[in-house]
């Protein structure tokens, strides 16, 4: 049986207020002391700028940084660390590829397919681009269960059809789609696929090169890692082809007043002096979750959301939004007679932590007729009872907003 009560040990912040249940997972997780300790190890011990440096502080931060793409590279199951880029997260990595693949790739009247599940992450940057070089974007409708309309994914496809952006696990409702599927549809008619992974990493094993995605993002503070830093994938033949995004240092091959010549990716992408402790602690989340018996905290975040999700149907004045077939650990609720936002209110007074609002999701929000929604959201550190407690806390509320 998974130990969840042992893995929070782990969990300084949770170790010390052990009243605390902590149900905002897809916000940001927390994180294990081993995380904490290596980015305190690094200033420590190896503080120092990366690259070119050629004492002995300097060669260390450079072998911490460069060993950090090594673990992301081994935990997606990039073929070379040289197809990762460093960014400050998923949102960044996101822009880049617009900024970048997309403005010299993409010209008036090609298309662009988004699911109405994105995060604004993956879509306001997208418009940007639009704007500017006159691309369409077609959103992709969704059944009533929140899941993918798959036939309406098909019927938009075509010849003009020149980037899929798709979130692999929605943050809003939960709704996990197809990913591997729709990337083969989208890659029969030549189109490149963005793959959002920030909600799916921390729950499902990626590796990138099985589901041939043609770039896939995600951030580290959402799989028990440090804020400020995340990761790109593309393929090295999609980064070799992309220019730079961002001038300065690192990313440079030499520079004169009369021209200028870049350095290869990943280092192209990297501008500027790095977010080093914060990507050796990225790092060291990673191999900290490969460490674990990660089959058996899927199954356990699985038992988690089918315990409350059968409990809320017990409850009346309250529904689910989103029951897709396929979900990752990820719940919304919906109130006939309250307000989330006072619902979330009396559950902190519970020392019980959720999230309200359009969760950077209101396309989709607006698709089912909502403002907002309350979403508890799970990680591996969570248990059955905060499950219990939550029902309680949810039934006691309801009934005092009656």
């Amino acid at each position: 049986m998974f130990d969840a009560y042992a893995l929070r040990a782990q969990f300084p912040l949770l170790a010390r207020a052990p009243a605390l249940i902590y149900l905002d997972n897809a916000a940001t997780t927390q994180k294990p002391l081993l995380v904490l300790d290596a980015e305190r190890h690094f200033y420590e011990t190896a503080n120092a700028n990366v690259h070119r440096g050629s004492h002995r502080l300097a060669v260390a931060a450079t072998d911490a940084f460069e060993n950090a793409r090594s673990s992301v590279a081994r935990f997606i199951n990039a073929r070379s660390s040289d197809e990762i880029v460093f960014t400050r997260g998923a949102t960044e990595a996101i822009n880049l590829v617009a900024q970048s693949w997309g403005a010299a790739n993409l010209q008036a009247g090609d298309e662009i397919l988004l699911s109405t599940l994105e995060h604004h992450a993956n879509i306001v940057p997208w418009q940007m681009l639009a704007a500017r070089c006159g691309a369409i974007i077609k959103p992709i409708q969704l059944l009533s269960d929140g899941g993918l309309d798959l036939e309406h994914f098909h019927a938009l496809l075509s010849n003009r059809t020149k980037l899929v952006g798709l979130t692999h696990i929605s943050n809003a409702i939960g709704s996990e789609l197809p990913i591997a599927e729709l990337i083969n549809s989208a890659h029969q008619y030549g189109a490149k696929v963005l793959i959002d992974g920030a909600q799916a990493v921390a729950h499902k094993i990626i590796d990138v090169q099985a589901l041939n995605a043609d770039f896939y993002v995600f951030s580290s503070h959402k799989v028990y890692g440090p804020t400020g830093i995340g990761a790109l994938w593309a393929r090295s033949e999609i980064l070799s082809s992309m220019p730079p995004w961002q001038g300065g240092g690192e990313m440079i091959e030499r520079v004169s007043f009369a021209q200028t010549s870049y350095a290869e990716a990943p280092a192209r992408f990297e501008a500027g002096t790095p977010a080093i402790a914060q990507t050796v602690g990225f790092a060291a989340a990673l191999d900290w979750l490969q460490g674990q018996d990660r089959a058996a905290i899927a199954q356990h975040e699985h038992a988690l959301r089918l315990q409350l999700e059968q409990g809320l149907s017990q409850i009346e004045g309250l529904r689910l939004i989103g029951n897709a077939l396929q979900k990752g650990p990820v719940v919304s609720i919906a109130f006939t007679h309250a307000h989330p936002y006072d619902v979330a209110q009396f559950l902190d007074a519970r020392d019980i932590a959720v999230r309200v609002g359009n969760h950077c999701a209101q396309p989709l929000l607006a698709s089912l007729g909502l403002s907002g929604t309350l979403r508890a959201s799970f990680a591996a550190y969570n248990t059955h009872s905060d499950i219990d407690a939550l029902l309680a806390g949810l039934s006691e509320t309801l009934e005092l907003l009656a």
